[in-house]
């Protein structure tokens, strides 16, 4: 941070007094420690939230990470961050502190509740495909995309029998050349269910 703010020191004095030059890492260290975490978050968060209303209607990527190199007590540790990020703006909205990869499923709705979602469409991994954050997204007027994979045999076993055998299936093929190689990418999508089994496709079906 002292780097950055050294080698921007004439932009910042156009709105900031720095009588002593830009201050000495002991000093923004004392300045983090003195602030109050949740608060910080609170008001961070609000800031976000209105320099980024153009999200309306753009895509809200909602995932978890591992912090790597982080140590407690010269111990790892299991410090797991869940992340609301806005694709259109390339910032972080919002972020929920978990104990645990598999607190995901709590954290993501703590995090839904937190922000202003409405109109956008939020993507999600396989590890939040749950009808409770499936609600939470529906109750704060937005869409969502989220994935189906092994951990939902049932509903994943249901759609692929869907997609082989339904006669209603809208297809879109894109090619790409770039990085040295051709990517193909296609995209099937099915709005009437036939085969998906009603109690494993609620999920879908609600949305």
């Amino acid at each position: 941070m002292v780097g950055f703010a050294k080698s921007k020191e004439a932009f910042l004095k156009t709105f900031l007094e720095l009588p002593n030059a830009i201050p000495s890492e002991d000093t923004i260290n004392r300045l983090f420690s003195a602030i109050d975490s949740l608060e910080f978050e609170k008001y961070f968060t609000q800031w976000v939230t209105t320099v980024s209303s153009q999200h309306k209607g753009q895509i809200i990527a909602i995932d978890g990470k591992t912090i790597r190199g982080a140590k407690s007590h010269g111990k790892k540790s299991p410090i797991h961050m869940v992340s609301a990020w806005t694709c259109q703006n390339n910032m972080v909205l919002g972020q929920v502190k978990t104990a645990e990869k598999s607190n995901e499923i709590t954290a993501i709705p703590e995090l839904i509740e937190a922000l202003d979602i409405s109109g956008t469409i939020v993507t999600i991994d396989a590890m939040g495909t749950q009808l409770d954050i499936a609600s939470k997204i529906i109750e704060n007027n937005a869409d969502y995309i989220l994935a189906v994979k092994g951990n939902q045999a049932g509903l994943l076993q249901d759609i692929q029998d869907e997609f082989k055998f339904s006669k209603q299936v809208i297809s879109v093929t894109d090619m790409d050349l770039g990085h040295g190689r051709i990517e193909t990418r296609t995209c099937s999508v099915i709005s009437n269910f036939e085969f998906v089994n009603l109690v494993s496709s609620q999920l879908l079906i609600d949305g």
